[in-house]
Formats: structure tokens, C-alpha cells, sequence
């Protein structure tokens, strides 16, 4: 952060205190206006950085703030900051600069996440400071606006830009002179940390966007999920990672969640538990193929395996659903002894509509399908849903998590 800002008095402690609550109240409005802001936001820590940090900062766990820089902003300005710290952290902004100019590439960085915050109406646009905002970047990744701002550099004062910046960024460049985070200093972050923080934040944004739904996603969000959920993230990855989400799912009061301090409130803890619960949906239409069911059953099977509890529920269809199974590790039924039935068109509403009439709210559905259906993919706002596509290289669910069903690496 280079704007000029005046230098503020020692920690006030009631300030302080107001500054965190409007940081609270700002990431509940964003829990219940923007799901996907504020579920990333809940998961950061709220961390005082008065003695370094003249406006705010995030290292993807902590969430940085002067307290009197919050304290002064309007509440919906708040709501704007926080959302500019979780795309910060979600772009992954920290770790992408490379080889390029630290100051061109920090300001490329803010014309993004702004024009992305702007555009989904996160809170209201802040005004008490600077900020950086072009309609002609709108939609860009930050590495097409430095090249953008690198190619009009006789044409630009970088300084007068760089003056504009909102918050301070945490690239490792500057990031304090000693070898280890001081007072006064900011926080540096070894390799290992740094990696550790974005698989953290990648298994975060893949379950907030599922759960926000996407429609509600900024477009460079949405760039960042395909990116996420394509051949880089194979599908066996993927469906082992969407799974795990499901294992922890019962939740006590007898053990609080720590994740729960910085709210300033207790939430449930979590009871541990090795048991998965899942629906598992098989395409069985016209365009599949005898060897596509034998391989989504085999995969089934793997999943079965894989753990020591388990409890899934398998059907097939293609206009309707035909011969519902529930296999758990009490009865240890074989998989092998299902029976696929089908044959005709293919209508994924039709799980839906099984779904609701029988009372079923899976934690995770899982559908093999080639991807080919006949109208509508199904009920967004059901429930999570996971496509394992099949033969058809070219498709993209309008929703859900999904991923292509690779032959080398499916066997």
C-alpha cells in the first residue's frame, strides 16, 4: 500500500474493538448477500496490523487490518474491502507475479479484483480512499492487464497508480528485514507455508463456489474453477477430494470449533468419523455403452474399497430411475451384483424428481454420464453435485463440480 496516509496513534483499544465488529457484521452481510465472499472470508482470521499495515492485507489465513482505517469506513465500504482481500487471496495474486514488475503487477492485480467486486455489487464502492477501477479491464486476468499496462508504460505514471493501491500486498518483496515477523514488520511466509495456504484456499474455493452456485460467481472466479476442475486436477482427484468433504459431517457443541475464535462466537466443533455418505447416479441411456457402465461400476467399487465405512446409494436411469440400491459396510454387498437398467433417452431431472419424492438430501450426488441430456441438467440449488463425463471431451455442465473420466488413468 503506497497511498498517503496519515500516521496513525498507537492501538486504541476501543477502536480496535469497533473496527473488528464492523468486520464481523461486514462478513455475515456477505454470508447471506454473497455466500461465495463470505464463506471464504469466515475462514480468515481478523489479525490487528496497526504497527505495518496503514489499510488492510491478507496472507490467505489472516486477515489484516488497521483498525483506525476500518473504523472510519462506512459499514458497505467494509463489506468491498473484505471481498478485495478473499479475491486477493482466491487469484492466488501472491504466488503468480513471476519475473514481473512487483508495482505494474500489484496494480494489474487491484484492476481485476475490483472491477470483479463492482461487477457482482459487493458491498459499495469505496471512495474514502483511491481506487483503482477501469470498465476496459473488466472480465481480464491480471496477467492480461500488466501486459495491457506495460505496453501504455510511456503513457502511465506507474506512481500515481501505485498511490491508488487499496491494500498492502503480500508478494514476499519487502516483506519485512528480518528473518523472522517482527513488530513493525510484515509477516514473511516460507515456500512450504505458502503452499500449504493455497491447497487450503483451492479446496475452499471449490466448496464455496458449489455451495454459492454459478451464477454468483465473478468471471474470473468462474476462469479459476475450470482451470481447477480440468485434466490438471485429474478426475480421480477430484471425486477422492469432493468425497473427503463429506466425511466430517456430524457436528457437537461439546467440542467447539476453533475455527469459530476469530467470529467472536462459538460454533459446533466437528465429531471425527471415517464414513462416507454419498448418491451415486449411472447413466444408463441409449449412448452408453455395456464397457461405459462396467467402468462406472468398477469405479464405484474403488470408492468402496477406499474406505472403511461407508454408506451409498446407487440407481440408474435415463428418462426415469430404475433399481435404487443402498450399499453400506454393514451388509458388504458386492457392487458387482447391481443391475443396470435403461436404455432409452436421457433426462437428468428425473434424479431430482426420485430424490424429493423419496426424501433424499444426499451430501454429495455423483453423476457418470456422457454428458448428453435431453433438456435440463437438473436442480442447481439441490445439492452439491459431481460430473464424471465420459467419452465426450467437449462438454461443460452449466454447473456443479465436474471433470472428464480419463481411460489411461480410470483403470
Amino acid at each position: 500500500m503506497t497511498t498517503d496516509v496519515l500516521e496513525r496513534p498507537k492501538t486504541d483499544p476501543k477502536i480496535d474493538a469497533a473496527a473488528r465488529d464492523k468486520l464481523v457484521t461486514a462478513r455475515i452481510g456477505l454470508l447471506l448477500k454473497a455466500p461465495f465472499f463470505g464463506n471464504l472470508a469466515t475462514r480468515m482470521t481478523l489479525t490487528n496490523a496497526d504497527d505495518w499495515c496503514p489499510t488492510a492485507a491478507t496472507d490467505g489465513r489472516k486477515f489484516y487490518y488497521n483498525s483506525q482505517f476500518v473504523y472510519d469506513m462506512p459499514l458497505k465500504q467494509v463489506e468491498f474491502l473484505v471481498g478485495h482481500e478473499v479475491l486477493h487471496a482466491v487469484y492466488d495474486h501472491m504466488g503468480r507475479r513471476d519475473s514481473r514488475d512487483p508495482k505494474v503487477w500489484n496494480i494489474a492485480d487491484d484492476f481485476c479484483v475490483n472491477s470483479d467486486l463492482i461487477d457482482q455489487r459487493i458491498g459499495e464502492k469505496i471512495t474514502v480512499v483511491g481506487l483503482l477501477y477501469d470498465p476496459k479491464y473488466r472480465g481480464m486476468s491480471a496477467e492480461e492487464v500488466y501486459d495491457d499496462l506495460m505496453k501504455n508504460a510511456n503513457k502511465i505514471n506507474m506512481d500515481d497508480l501505485a498511490k491508488m493501491l487499496l491494500d498492502d500486498h503480500l508478494d514476499g518483496e519487502g516483506a519485512g528485514d528480518d528473518e523472522k515477523e517482527g513488530k513493525g514488520k510484515k509477516p514473511r511466509l516460507s515456500e512450504a507455508e505458502k503452499k500449504a495456504i493455497r491447497d487450503e484456499i483451492k479446496d475452499a474455493v471449490l466448496q464455496s463456489a458449489q455451495a454459492a452456485g454459478a451464477g454468483n460467481l465473478p468471471s474470473g472466479v468462474k476462469r479459476l474453477i475450470k482451470d481447477m476442475t480440468e485434466p490438471q486436477i485429474g478426475w480421480k482427484e477430484l471425486l477422492e477430494q469432493q468425497i473427503q468433504s463429506t466425511i466430517k459431517n456430524d457436528f457437537t457443541f461439546a467440542r467447539p470449533s476453533r475455527k469459530g475464535y476469530h467470529l467472536d462466537a462459538i460454533m459446533p466443533g466437528m465429531k471425527p468419523g471415517e464414513t462416507i455418505d454419498v448418491c451415486i447416479a449411472i447413466d444408463t441411456s441409449g449412448s452408453i455403452s455395456s464397457t461405459d457402465i462396467s467402468c462406472f461400476l468398477t469405479e464405484i467399487r474403488g470408492i468402496m474399497e477406499s474406505y472403511d465405512e461407508y454408506n451409498i446409494r446407487v440407481w440408474s436411469f435415463d428418462t426415469a430411475t430404475y433399481n435404487p440400491q443402498e450399499f453400506n459396510s454393514d451388509n458388504m454387498r458386492d457392487i458387482a451384483e447391481y443391475e443396470p437398467q435403461g436404455g432409452g433417452g436421457t433426462d437428468f431431472m428425473a434424479n431430482w424428481e426420485y430424490m424429493k419424492t423419496e426424501g433424499i438430501e444426499p451430501k454429495k450426488f455423483i453423476v457418470f454420464t456422457d454428458g448428453m441430456p435431453y433438456g435440463s441438467w437438473g436442480d442447481e440449488l439441490y445439492c452439491d453435485t459431481v460430473w464424471i463425463i465420459k467419452g465426450n471431451p467437449d462438454c461443460e455442465p452449466p454447473w456443479g463440480i465436474w471433470a472428464h473420466y480419463e481411460e489411461e488413468t480410470g483403470k
